[in-house]
């Protein structure tokens, strides 16, 4: 796979100096979180072994790679390539031309839809973006705008409406996103990323544009140069997480993972969860951001980025492409897999597997705050003497939380929730 330009210098640097892979301004350099992640020989899957990965015909052995991503992420100049398996883009068990092919047709309709957005609205696409509105809110077109309402119904009318008055959103957000990044200097980058995230929005209109997927989307274009790749890859993680951005007038959708972590608490660490919800704080509302951008405030930019795949790696099930190509939803059964086939399931996932334990799919997250909950459970309840406290406690830990730790901690307490769960079933 090609690599990024802004990768392309660096490929050789075996130390992985994580700030010659992802420079930062010189006058940014003291606000932003210290990095902790170092690519480390023997752990971190590195360039060479990701290539000795494959088969003569392209095959993946997922299983090896999985393992070498578990005990320490992947090396910066092979991150894209290996978070399109991680988040379901390829099958493992697909051939290099197979998977040629699909990486084409997935191009070629992306491009399909960039050419419907561009009709209706000429900036995209044109290395620049907009900040400010270009329909009203009736949805007229502002004067000069350039934006051609096409002759449509009603529904598609709503539509692109619904789509042209998201842009300037996605345009203010786009200027506020990793701005310590050098990458991010130059207007055509923070165009790119404005272009797959308006897009993706025409082609998600059920949900839409939500503040915190520029937080997502945004390595994905740092890391994959093709835009059309950077789109698919972006849009693959949001299968996993898009629930927590759906938002009516009485619910949002990330409050289903916020039952789970209350539930979750209630069973590691009654006490404290007592003292929360006798502070009004039984909801978890505060855990909220942490969910929906994944932790990407709470860490420096590499160690989120290692977090994410350390966690993918973890959450991974072969069965995900195969789901995702028939629009299924793959659901954890209690069933008796050879070891060679477990093997291929992520460290996490192969527990729920294991125990048949279909409430706890994908939801690493949630017990990843349930750690940094735990880690600040002193203070929390010594200190916490209304919301505003928990809320600022929480805060202090922006930038300063250790991924790994917090990976360790966050499975030691799935371990434990499961293990109470089941003398609470028995």
């Amino acid at each position: 796979m090609k690599l990024p330009q802004c990768l392309m210098s660096n490929s050789n640097n075996a130390n992985g100096d994580m700030e010659s892979y992802f420079p930062i301004r010189p006058e940014c350099k003291e606000d932003v979180p210290k990095t902790r992640f170092k690519p480390k020989v023997g752990k971190t899957l590195s360039e060479r072994r990701w290539n000795a990965a494959f088969d003569p015909d392209g095959r993946l052995d997922i299983a090896g790679v999985l393992r070498r991503i578990q005990r320490g992420g992947i090396h910066p100049s092979i991150k894209g390539a290996v978070w399109e398996f991680l988040l379901g883009c390829y099958d493992p068990n697909s051939t290099s031309q197979e998977r040629d092919d699909l990486r084409q047709k997935r191009r070629e309709q992306y491009a399909s839809w960039k050419g419907q957005c561009k009709k209706i609205a000429p900036v995209v696409g044109s290395g620049k973006f907009v900040t400010t509105p270009i329909v009203n809110e009736d949805g007229t077109p502002v004067e000069d705008s350039g934006v051609v309402m096409p002759e449509s119904d009603a529904d598609s009318d709503k539509k692109v409406s619904q789509w042209l008055l998201s842009l300037h959103q996605i345009g203010l957000d786009v200027v506020r996103t990793d701005r310590p990044l050098v990458y991010y200097e130059n207007e055509a980058n923070q165009a790119k990323l404005w272009d797959v995230l308006a897009i993706y929005t025409w082609v998600d209109d059920d949900i839409g544009y939500v503040q915190g997927m520029n937080d997502i989307c945004s390595p994905m274009v740092i890391l994959l140069g093709e835009e059309a790749d950077a789109f698919w890859c972006f849009e693959h993680a949001m299968r996993r997480v898009r629930e927590n951005f759906r938002s009516d007038a009485t619910s949002m959708g990330v409050q289903a993972q916020l039952g789970i972590l209350s539930q979750v608490m209630r069973v590691i660490d009654p006490k404290l969860h007592q003292h929360l919800e006798g502070l009004d704080g039984g909801e978890y509302l505060f855990a909220i951001r942490m969910l929906m951008v994944l932790f990407r405030r709470e860490f420096s930019f590499v160690d989120a980025l290692y977090l994410w795949e350390v966690m993918w790696a973890m959450e991974y099930n072969p069965n995900m492409f195969a789901d995702y190509a028939s629009n299924g939803s793959h659901e954890v059964v209690a069933t008796k897999l050879s070891k060679k086939v477990l093997q291929q399931y992520g460290k996490y996932e192969r527990k729920n597997v294991k125990t048949g334990r279909t409430d706890q799919k994908s939801l690493l997250a949630v017990f990843l705050v349930a750690g940094v909950l735990e880690t600040k459970n002193k203070k929390l309840l010594n200190e916490a003497k209304g919301l505003d406290d928990v809320a600022q406690i929480m805060g202090d830990i922006t930038g300063s939380l250790d991924a790994k730790k917090a990976l360790t901690e966050a499975l030691k307490i799935h371990k434990k929730y499961l293990n109470k769960a089941r003398k609470d079933e028995s």
